[in-house]
């Protein structure tokens, strides 16, 4: 069994609206409540950053299953869409809806689109960002294969 330790520096110098800063190995940004929530919005913040987690795992996930199964990818987009709940001051991310975009090549067969279409779903179950947070946000996939 591999560990694999990832380690991250937070700097908060003072209250609710202040501004922070941190850092963990290539990623290094200032962090601040969001101006939707009454912030500074300087930075980004802990709703971003846990889209950004699910959504680049989901993506990176998917990429690899696609190379793995030799299809024939022309390009990938993906988009993610983030919700967060407030109700009387509790605040809850509701969800994430990912928005990947697929082509294949001229040359991809009905399987190769068969294949993509399960390799779609089967990313969003397989990513551990996802898994992390199952049961918790719900995940909702909107795909476009062309």
């Amino acid at each position: 069994m591999a560990e694999h330790h990832f380690h991250l520096k937070a700097d908060w110098p003072g209250g609710r609206n202040s501004e922070g800063y941190i850092e963990a190995g290539n990623l290094k940004t200032k962090i601040s409540i969001p101006q939707e929530m009454d912030g500074p919005g300087i930075g980004t913040n802990p709703d971003e950053m846990l889209l950004g987690a699910a959504a680049t795992c989901y993506v990176i996930t998917l990429a690899a299953m696609i190379e793995r199964a030799k299809l024939p990818l022309k390009e990938m987009s993906h988009e993610s869409e983030g919700i967060v709940d407030v109700t009387n001051g509790i605040i809850t991310y509701k969800k994430i809806i990912h928005r990947p975009t697929v082509l294949l090549k001229e040359t991809a067969t009905e399987e190769h689109y068969s294949k993509l279409k399960k390799l779609v779903e089967k990313a969003e179950k397989s990513c551990m960002i996802s898994r992390a947070i199952q049961g918790n946000v719900v995940l909702e996939l909107q795909a476009t294969i062309r």
